[in-house]
């Protein structure tokens, strides 16, 4: 599969175009528009959010609410476009103004600040919503939440089978499972607004139920672990991106942080499993049966409202950074979108790997694969 997008901030619209999904899963618009909301409520966001409806539509693709195997084309209007932009010519420290101005060879960085905005990042979402309900059919399921704002930081693991984690995580503000810590991080968001700064921080994104032998070790573009750190990187302002218990395990020895492999023929969901899960669910570029678990950092964002000194790029002097209507803190959004990247690079391989024009044949061929694991 592959997904296209395009369009602009402040433009009329955002369109993903996703080619290669099979046909006969079950998809609506009001799938796509739950996961734009999602996106789009978090403590920390601008004032734009609550302007935009985030409703989209489904133009091409769709068929008595389910896929047809052709091209699925989304469109997701702007409610806050603006027909007549000013040119804007001081770009603002730490985005894509100042370098896309000189490649792009213009001094008006509107141009390059209007593709390069997160708003691009709804996009993705749409995406990732279609993605997800390929993972759903096949029994596989994603989840995100907000591990740090600034330094405060939710430093234990949270429960992943509590059935109600989720419920939790989306009742928080800020999308962070435990009460103290989310009111310690809204508290500190309401500060850096106060002083006309931003923050950034840690999202985290686990997949479950995604079985051993998933990607492949053989070449080094085709890695699942490569795959997933560039989707998960590619996201606006995320800086790092860790896989497991990453940092840890780099201070340690081996024998504290290498999973030990246990067998139990009884052991649900798999026969061969740990007790640990440092590697983060993926060994050699392959899935090994636990969840997959990773994390982005997210730098604050670039937008101030106090802005920093920057440089007219016509006359050359020093001035204020451009300023408009921004965010504060996007991390509780920017896992919504980890989960999106993470869901397509997941549907994507699968389809790769099983192979398959419809639903069916790719839940066939799954259920056959899944049969063969648990009977080792």
């Amino acid at each position: 599969m592959r997904f296209l997008t395009a369009g602009e901030s402040h433009g009329r619209g955002l369109v993903t175009i996703i080619e290669g999904f099979p046909r006969g899963v079950s998809l609506s618009e009001e799938d796509i528009n739950l996961e734009l909301d999602r996106r789009r409520r978090s403590y920390g966001r601008g004032r734009r959010m609550s302007i935009e409806s985030e409703r989209c539509e489904i133009y091409s693709g769709l068929k008595d609410g389910k896929t047809i195997g052709s091209p699925i084309s989304i469109v997701l209007s702007n409610v806050d476009w603006q027909k007549e932009q000013a040119p804007i010519h001081v770009p603002r420290p730490g985005h894509a103004d100042l370098p896309g101005a000189i490649k792009y060879h213009t001094n008006d960085i509107r141009d390059i600040w209007e593709r390069a905005s997160a708003r691009e990042t709804a996009s993705r979402v749409m995406a990732g919503a279609v993605a997800k309900k390929l993972l759903k059919e096949l029994g596989i399921k994603i989840i995100s939440f907000t591990r740090s704002i600034g330094p405060i930081a939710l430093e234990k693991d949270i429960e992943v089978k509590d059935t109600n984690i989720e419920k939790i995580i989306e009742e928080s503000p800020v999308r962070c499972p435990d009460k103290n810590i989310s009111e310690d991080m809204t508290r500190l968001i309401d500060e850096a607004t106060e002083k006309g700064d931003t923050l950034g921080g840690v999202f985290e994104v686990i997949a479950f139920d995604v079985p051993p032998g998933i990607g492949t070790h053989t070449h080094w573009d085709r890695r699942l672990d490569g795959l997933i750190a560039q989707a998960i990187m590619s996201i606006p302002s995320v800086k790092v991106v860790e896989i497991g218990s990453g940092f840890y395990s780099s201070q340690n020895f081996g024998s504290q942080v290498l999973d030990v492999i246990r067998y139990n023929k009884n052991h649900s969901p798999w026969p061969f499993y740990r007790e640990t899960n440092f590697a983060g669910g993926i060994e050699g570029g392959i899935t090994n049966g636990e969840p997959i678990i990773i994390r982005g950092a997210v730098k604050p964002i670039p937008t101030l409202k106090k802005p920093l000194p920057s440089i007219n790029l016509i006359s050359k002097e020093e001035t204020e950074a451009a300023v408009l209507r921004s965010d504060v803190c996007i991390v509780p959004s920017a896992g919504v979108i980890g989960e999106a990247m993470l869901a397509w690079v997941l549907a994507d391989k699968i389809i790769e790997e099983f192979g398959g024009n419809t639903i069916e044949e790719i839940k066939s061929r799954f259920s056959q694969y899944l049969e063969y694991v648990r009977s080792l």
